[in-house]
C-alpha cells in the first residue's frame, strides 16, 4: 500500500462528502419548514468541518511525503499505523455523535422542530462517518490494499 495515495483519496473522498453536505444544506436552507432548516445548519456546519479536516489532511500527508525518507518501508508501516489508529478513534466518536443526534432529536426536538432536523442531521454525518472511517481504517491496516 502506497500510504500517500491512500490518503489523498481519503482525504478526496472526505472533501466530495463535505462539499455535497454543504451543497444539500444550502438547498434546503430555503424551505420554511424548521425541521429542514435544522437539518440544513448541519450539513452546512459539518461539512465545512469535514472540508477543513480534509484540506489540513491533505496538507499534512504532502509535506510528511516530502521527507527524504518517505517512501521507505519503516516510514510507510509508521504512517499506515497512525493513519488506521487516528480512523479507528474516529470511528468511536462517531458512535457518540448519533447518540448525540438521537438525543437531541428526542430532547429538544420534542417540541422544537428545529432542533430536531438538527439531530436528524448530526445522526445522518456522523452515520456516515461511522462507516467511512471504519472501513478506511481497516484498509489502513491491511497491508494487502492495492491503494
Amino acid at each position: 500500500m502506497d500510504i500517500w495515495k491512500f490518503q489523498k483519496h481519503l482525504t478526496a473522498m472526505l472533501l466530495g462528502w463535505a462539499a455535497a453536505g454543504i451543497l444539500s444544506g444550502l438547498a434546503l436552507t430555503g424551505k420554511r419548514d424548521p425541521l429542514r432548516q435544522g437539518v440544513a445548519e448541519q450539513f452546512v456546519g459539518w461539512g465545512l468541518v469535514n472540508a477543513a479536516i480534509a484540506l489540513a489532511g491533505r496538507m499534512s500527508a504532502t509535506r510528511r511525503q516530502q521527507l527524504p525518507n518517505a517512501t521507505t518501508a519503516a516510514v510507510q508501516t509508521a504512517e499506515r499505523r497512525k493513519i488506521a489508529r487516528l480512523l479507528y478513534v474516529n470511528t468511536g466518536l462517531d458512535v457518540f455523535y448519533v447518540v448525540g443526534g438521537a438525543l437531541a432529536a428526542r430532547t429538544r426536538g420534542a417540541t422544537d422542530k428545529r432542533w430536531r432536523g438538527r439531530g436528524l442531521g448530526i445522526m445522518v454525518q456522523g452515520g456516515f462517518l461511522f462507516f467511512f472511517d471504519l472501513i478506511h481504517a481497516i484498509r489502513a491496516w491491511s497491508t494487502g490494499d492495492s491503494h
